[in-house]
């Protein structure tokens, strides 16, 4: 009787751990469909953020977190003429993407953040707090990432926004 215990034991927790991990990796997440405006880049001048020409895109979101997004595409664009025109993020770190979705390898992007790739701002507070951020590499290729920025790091550690950020929406008080 004591065997069969364990063997219902371990079953259920290799079930609730296959569960949990299909959960993690692929249930969530949603393919994102392409719209003219599906890459953007914050302008120097206007501090809007403005549409860039992409190819190839191909982008992933999840309604469970906002910092689930994740897109790859291509360019035309140099990074001169980019860095002329848009707003340049320091500090930027890409957050793992799926296996599954391998045009996106964190690992790599991040590596290359020193050297290579340049980081724009996308659109800051595309929810509050949750900055989308867009690194383009020379040869044009270039991804998309959400991160939390400096007044999200406060508000979501349950402290009042300093006061040089945004007000935090009435959904989120």
């Amino acid at each position: 009787m004591g065997r069969v215990v364990i063997v219902l034991m371990l079953l259920t927790g290799v079930i609730a751990g296959a569960a949990i991990y299909y959960l993690q990796v692929y249930a969530y997440y949603e393919e994102v469909s392409y719209a003219p405006d599906a890459v953007q880049l914050t302008s120097r001048t206007t501090g809007m953020a403005e549409p860039i020409e992409v190819a190839d895109f191909a982008a992933i979101d999840a309604a469970s977190s906002p910092l689930r997004y994740r897109a790859c595409f291509q360019t035309s664009f140099s990074q001169a003429a980019l860095s002329e025109s848009y707003v340049i993020v320091q500090n930027a770190e890409p957050r793992i993407a799926p296996g599954w979705f391998d045009c996106f390898d964190a690992a790599q992007i991040g590596a290359d953040l020193d050297n290579d790739a340049i980081v724009f701002l996308g659109t800051e507070n595309i929810q509050y707090g949750i900055d989308r951020v867009v690194a383009i590499y020379p040869d044009g290729r270039g991804f998309v990432w959400h991160q939390i920025n400096p007044c999200g790091e406060v508000v979501f550690d349950g402290n009042r926004p300093p006061e040089d950020c945004p007000p935090i929406p009435e959904s989120q008080n």
